[in-house]
């Protein structure tokens, strides 16, 4: 996906985004060139770890082929995703990511907890793109 907007493994692994010194709004995906917040007079923009565990706000499920620039095979037949919107009440943000592999629309309820873990957006010979997915937090490893 995009460099500097997660890191970490397992239980280390996190979105990354950015707080402003001046009005201590947080963004993501990060911010590096200003405050967002049309009220701040500005402020020095700070890399933050935000909060791994969060609750459903939306979801829904994608059943259709996105066009370029996402990767898929077009000779593979199409696989539905799961997309969910989740609240990150410390930081007063919603993150939109896709679901882990295994769970669907009929998993989730709005409100549920659930928290980011990495996941594979593409695999090629050479290359494997990680991702964010959410995860409802019932759900082992």
């Amino acid at each position: 996906m995009v460099a500097g907007w997660f890191a970490g493994d397992g239980e280390d692994f996190r979105l990354l985004g950015t707080r402003c010194s001046a009005c201590t709004s947080v963004f993501f995906p990060r911010e590096d060139s200003h405050c967002r917040n049309p009220g701040c007079p500005g402020g020095d923009l700070e890399e933050v770890p935000l909060s791994r565990r969060g609750h459903v706000w939306s979801f829904t499920d994608g059943r259709y082929r996105p066009p370029s620039p996402y990767v898929s095979d077009p000779e593979l037949p199409w696989e539905p995703y799961t997309l969910i919107a989740v609240e990150l009440p410390s930081e007063r943000l919603v993150v939109l990511g896709q679901a882990a592999p295994g769970v669907t629309v009929a998993d989730l309820a709005v409100g549920m907890e659930v928290e980011v873990v990495p996941g594979v957006l593409h695999e090629d010979a050479g290359t494997t793109w990680t991702t964010w997915q959410w995860r409802p937090t019932e759900v082992t490893a």
